[in-house]
C-alpha cells in the first residue's frame, strides 16, 4: 500500500470511524486520536478492533513527526 492508494481515502479506524494515516516505513496506519496503529500484512490493512495496538507515548511522537514529513 502507498500513499496514492486511491483505498486510503475511503479507510476508517473501526472503533472511532476516522482517518487513518499511513506510515509506509513501519508498514501500518495509524489512528492518532486514540494512538493505536493497525498492522498491514502482505499489503492488506487488518482493520478488525482486536488488531488495533496501543502505542506507547514516544512512539505516538515519532509517528506524528514521521506524518508531518
Amino acid at each position: 500500500m502507498d500513499a496514492d492508494d486511491p483505498l486510503l481515502r475511503i479507510l476508517a479506524c473501526p472503533l472511532d470511524k476516522g482517518p487513518l494515516t499511513l506510515l509506509q516505513e513501519q508498514n501500518i496506519l495509524y489512528n492518532p486520536r486514540l494512538q493505536l496503529s493497525y498492522p498491514i500484512v502482505d499489503g492488506i490493512p487488518q482493520l478488525l478492533p482486536s488488531s488495533g495496538n496501543r502505542v506507547t507515548e514516544d512512539d505516538h511522537a515519532k509517528y506524528l513527526r514521521t506524518a508531518a514529513e
